[in-house]
């Protein structure tokens, strides 16, 4: 896979600070992939991305966007990105038109007309096309003071592709929206993602939404903490996946499960069974006692995730 985002031993260090923002971050992203970028507060998120959309200065390392140097070549890295801040930034007396018409004039994506019917026929093409993707082409010409927080959100999103960046760059894009808002959001980003063959780069504390990334990179103090899929992740965080199953007969279910070389933890009420590298019925299948209780403990990213701070805390009350 061609690698659109290069980051090699990334320092950022604020004068005021005592201790490194960011030190010594390293990753790739690949083109077209879905990369989740999570932390807590104060973990060195927000500096990152900044370097990385060329809104702040780094103290070292190396940083390349679609092959271009984030300092050297800045204005090269904007053409290429698309960004979602956290919070909204539309002009709610303006229609989404004209919100759009004046973003894509102030970065030079097309010289500013005063009227829609006199912008070129590529920008209407493509205003129009995305408008349908994104499901606002009956609320173009309308205020955003009318939207709710989801159609703004999608007109940001909109307007971020105007240009036909590669990179889209989501800082909690999804914060504020109600669940039915969420999920109606992330349907047309996947279809926005596989149409246009855009790399997502995610950052956000909705740790559901980043199930279903291709990868997941996970910082505390400034570092890398892990890096891998979600599952890796799930797996290096919180060890192998369990069901807890029990029986009428515990002697009978705990002979069986020895027989059978099982991986389990002999609890209080029940069985923890481990079953990394199989499924739970290949195991529920062998066995003959009648079982009185089963339950598949499907681990999330959220407990890796949670796990992760725990530790971290520990490490630093530890200093």
């Amino acid at each position: 896979m061609e690698t659109i985002i290069r980051v090699e031993n990334l320092r950022k260090q604020y004068k005021s600070g005592k201790r490194p923002a960011v030190d010594g971050v390293s990753f790739e992203v690949g083109k077209g992939e879905f990369f989740a970028f999570l932390g807590p507060n104060g973990a060195g998120k927000t500096t990152t991305i900044s370097i990385l959309t060329t809104t702040l200065s780094k103290t070292e390392g190396t940083v390349t966007i679609a092959g271009y140097d984030v300092e050297k070549e800045a204005a090269n890295v904007r053409r290429n990105v698309g960004i979602i801040f956290q919070n909204p930034s539309l002009d709610l007396d303006l229609t989404a038109e004209e919100n759009i018409r004046l973003h894509v004039s102030i970065y030079g994506v097309y010289a500013y007309r005063p009227f829609y019917g006199m912008m070129p026929r590529e920008y209407k093409r493509r205003i129009e096309e995305l408008a349908e993707i994104v499901g606002i082409h009956e609320n173009l010409f309308k205020k955003v003071k009318g939207f709710s927080g989801g159609m703004k959100r999608k007109l940001e999103i909109m307007r971020s592709l105007m240009h036909k960046p590669q990179i889209l760059f989501l800082d909690e894009p999804t914060q504020g929206l109600d669940a039915s808002a969420r999920q109606s959001l992330w349907a047309y980003l996947q279809k926005i993602r596989k149409e246009e063959n855009i790399t997502i780069f995610l950052t956000t504390h909705y740790l559901e939404e980043a199930e279903e990334a291709d990868r997941v990179c996970m910082i505390t103090h400034g570092k890398v903490a892990v890096l891998g899929t979600p599952d890796e992740i799930k797996h290096k965080l919180l060890g192998d996946k369990s069901m807890r199953i029990d029986a009428g007969d515990r002697d009978a279910l705990r002979e069986e499960l020895n027989g059978m070389q099982a991986s389990y933890t002999e609890e209080e009420a029940c069985f923890k069974v481990r079953f990394q590298g199989q499924t739970p019925q290949s195991i529920v299948s062998r066995l003959k006692t009648p079982l009185t209780r089963m339950e598949v403990h499907q681990q999330t990213l959220e407990e890796a995730y949670l796990s992760l701070v725990q530790q971290s805390q520990n490490e630093r009350g530890a200093i």
